[in-house]
């Protein structure tokens, strides 16, 4: 069991590297934010059953870390997200904590559009930090072929 939970990390692992261009990170104070979205049709079969990811050229997915900026660490928090569309359509996206091996993900599975730019806005809130959560906000262009 637990060497299938190896691969299903590390196949995880290697299909969010495979949109490394796109992640993205941020500092907050102590803290560095990584984040990421790609669709949903990059993660392997596999890797997408294990974590219950729907795969579909029309699904993307978000993913948030929290680390601590000095040592590295993984840093559990709460997330939420919202992406809006350029008519000003606005999507909830609902974000889950992903705990494996040490890391700590958070995750969230949307619907997209041939050619469709979002406007995320993704408020980060580490769990021994105090004061109001962290905000970034980014754009992406999706493409469903």
């Amino acid at each position: 069991m637990r060497t299938s939970v190896q691969f299903v990390t590390a196949a995880l692992l290697f299909s969010l590297s495979l949109a490394a261009h796109s992640q993205q990170a941020e500092v907050f104070g102590d803290y560095e934010v990584h984040y990421n979205t790609l669709n949903t049709n990059m993660l392997s079969p596999e890797v997408a059953q294990s974590y219950g990811i729907q795969r579909a050229g029309t699904q993307a997915m978000l993913n948030i870390t929290i680390l601590d900026k000095v040592s590295g660490e993984p840093i559990a928090g709460t997330v939420t997200a919202t992406a809006i569309n350029l008519t000003g359509q606005r999507r909830e996206i609902n974000m889950r904590e992903i705990r494996d091996q040490g890391a700590i993900y958070y995750i969230g599975q949307f619907r997209i559009h041939e050619e469709e730019n979002l406007n995320f806005k993704v408020q980060v809130n580490p769990e021994e930090h105090i004061g109001a959560p962290y905000t970034l906000e980014f754009r992406k262009q999706f493409f469903t072929g």
